[in-house]
């Protein structure tokens, strides 16, 4: 038993040595395109930060000045305080008045093979005026909640935007949520408002978004108005008086409708995450740092040139919608594209389809995505063109070294550099990644904080640990576009956040630093195992697993053992091979030799699907519950196929 090692603390049992430089020409034509440069930014930040955000927030367009750049009294911040501005006329109008109204703003391929749409920043600005006339034609007023919960249409960001222009305050709910979710979301934030649609396309089948609308409504007391998209035409109840159809709502509204200027402090939206206690999290993010922030971290991360098409694939109900989709790229001056569907619809080769289509130049996925590409074959990427990407990145948790290889060698062509972001709902924007022009990359690590982010490694007590070892990974000195609160419930957000190392943000991951300094996430505080009183990280022994080319996926849990005190238990999703007792030996000595006899696992299940949340990560909590036997608890509204459930708990033995 290790009796030295400080609470909180994590053993570290992978190693990976692999370090890849940044193209020389990536290099020579990028924002920051050497380590020095990179180096001189982030000690220009540290060194003056308010001096710094003043000068990056020029570029906002300010309808009010602001008295002072920042105002901290932990754990509370106020960002350029006293000052009006408006998220949409940052994403909008100041492209137009500096002549770039006819950029391309936002390209739209439907589901439905052939559908399409495309929109210059002129035409965006016009559609979000005639909806924000529209809405605010309701009666809707600056601060009120507008839940929408929509498909992946352009009208999805233009009712985002629309919100942002008037001032009220949107909730983005997931289109694949239930309708007890959104009457839990619609409730929490006193919603007065629901923008949705008739119904929206998911692998060919139409959803009843409207429908799931109707039952929440009958638990959401405070929605006086439903505005309704018509998108596949299905049959639905309009209620008089209280339901309008979007079409009608914009017809002969102005284009030309005025941004309200709204305090820098002002929400900007509201956007829940699932937490243990059964009951989601609304997180606040507000007006002026959150947009800063998004912007900068676009543009730093992502290299944004005047010719690029950014491809995020996530939905705008999830955080990385919201600042990589929306917010970010257009307040860069950026061009977008959107895609309405899923990766494997109509076939598993659609998003190589899009991309030889549309000719994208960035794509910005996640990892269990991509470890679903591996899992479907070369077949449907051999003979695609994908050479119109130059940088590609990767979101939602981290990523095994297996997967980026070979998202560097099939998606890549061994010639785009990778940036594998860490960041959270709750930080608002990116807060640890390579920069393309000038960060030498190592697989599965998320290398050197943004300029301006200042994190530590810290134990159970907010000590510093040695270097190597893995602990609670805290920010230390705030950043614009960090979290303003939990809507509604000020307690918890000090209690989950501020207190248990007080002064600093917890940001609820383990992390570790290797010898050059690069961090490595090892999963979330609660998905470590705590194996003989070694304290073990999921993710390296989820990702020696995957290492193995049987394997397609991996979750490792613990569970209760009355000698180890927790058992290592794996769930794995095989690429090919038979699901017996032969492939689990295997696979235990794979694990031996990758790491050691320490993280060899105790019991292995196969699934044919793994639990997920609709943003692709793996609901490890649940996994927990099966491997322990027990009953499930908690927030499960976020869970994609609740019949992976049912199968995990049939072949458990």
């Amino acid at each position: 038993m290790d009796m030295q090692r400080p609470a909180g603390t994590v053993a570290s049992i992978m190693q990976e040595d692999r370090l890849f430089p940044p193209p020389a020409e990536f290099s020579a034509r990028a924002r920051i395109g050497s380590m020095e440069d990179y180096s001189r930014l982030y000690a220009e930040v540290a060194r003056d930060p308010q001096a710094f955000w003043h000068s990056r927030a020029q570029s906002l367009p300010w309808m009010t000045p602001y008295s002072s750049v920042l105002d901290w009294k932990p754990p509370h911040a106020e960002w350029f305080v006293g000052g009006r501005t408006n998220a949409s006329a940052a994403c909008l109008d100041q492209h137009i008045n500096a002549g770039r109204g006819d950029k391309t703003a936002l390209v739209w391929v439907g589901e439905p093979t052939g559908e399409r749409r495309e929109y210059t920043y002129s035409q965006l600005h016009a559609e979000v005026c005639r909806c924000a006339a529209g809405l605010r034609s309701l009666g809707i007023r600056p601060g009120e909640v507008v839940s929408i919960y929509m498909p992946m249409t352009p009208e999805l960001v233009i009712a985002m935007l629309a919100c942002a222009r008037i001032g009220a305050v949107h909730s983005v709910i997931f289109g694949g949520f239930s309708s007890e979710a959104i009457a839990d979301r619609n409730a929490d934030a006193q919603a007065v408002a629901v923008i949705t649609a008739d119904g929206g396309w998911r692998r060919g089948a139409q959803l009843a978004l409207k429908k799931n609308v109707d039952v929440a409504l009958t638990k959401s007391p405070s929605v006086r108005h439903v505005v309704v998209l018509r998108r596949t035409g299905q049959a639905i109840d309009m209620v008089p008086g209280r339901d309008v159809w979007w079409h009608d709502l914009v017809a002969g509204m102005p284009t030309d409708t005025p941004a309200e200027p709204m305090d820098s402090e002002a929400p900007l939206f509201i956007l829940y995450t699932s937490g243990s206690t059964g009951k989601p999290k609304g997180i606040k993010h507000t007006t002026a740092g959150y947009i800063l922030w998004a912007k900068t971290t676009a543009e730093w991360v992502f290299d944004l040139r005047d010719d690029d098409l950014f491809w995020c694939t996530a939905d705008c109900g999830w955080i990385t919608g919201h600042s990589y989709v929306t917010y970010g790229p257009l307040a860069a001056g950026a061009s977008i594209l959107i895609y309405e569907g899923a990766p494997n619809a109509p076939h598993e080769g659609r998003f190589w389809e899009i991309i030889e289509q549309e000719k994208p130049t960035i794509f910005y996925t996640a990892p269990t995505a991509i470890r679903s590409f591996m899992k479907w074959g070369m077949e449907h990427i051999e003979g695609r063109d994908l050479s119109s990407l130059r940088l590609l990145g990767t979101v939602g948790e981290g990523i095994n070294p297996e997967a980026w290889m070979w998202y560097h060698e099939v998606i890549g062509g061994k010639r785009c550099p990778i940036v594998d972001t860490w960041w959270q709902t709750e930080t608002g924007g990116i807060m640890m990644s390579p920069l393309p022009g000038c960060t030498p990359t190592k697989p599965g690590s998320c290398t050197l904080p943004l300029p301006g982010v200042m994190p530590e490694i810290v134990d159970a007590s907010g000590a510093p640990v040695r270097p190597g070892e893995g602990g609670w990974l805290v920010i230390t000195h705030p950043w614009p576009g960090m979290l303003r609160g939990i809507w509604g419930d000020e307690a918890r957000f000090e209690e989950t956040y501020w207190s248990r190392v007080p002064g600093k943000y917890l940001a609820g991951d383990n992390a570790r630093q290797d010898a050059d300094g690069y961090y490595w996430i090892m999963g979330r505080i609660d998905d470590v195992l705590n194996v003989a009183g070694h304290r073990l990280s999921t993710i390296e022994i989820e990702s020696a697993l995957v290492s193995h080319p049987l394997v397609a996926e991996a979750a490792a849990v613990g569970r209760p053992h009355d000698v180890k005190g927790e058992a290592v238990a794996v769930f794995v999703t095989l690429q090919s091979g038979q699901a017996d007792e032969a492939t689990k030996d295997l696979l235990r000595r794979h694990v031996r030799q990758q790491i050691g006899a320490l993280a060899v696992p105790d019991d292995i299940h196969f699934a044919a699907i793994l639990p997920k949340t609709r943003s692709g990560k793996i609901m490890r909590r649940l996994l927990r519950d099966i491997a322990a036997g027990r009953e499930t608890v908690g927030d499960t509204t976020t869970l994609e196929d609740y019949s992976s459930l049912a199968a995990l708990r049939a072949n458990d033995e």
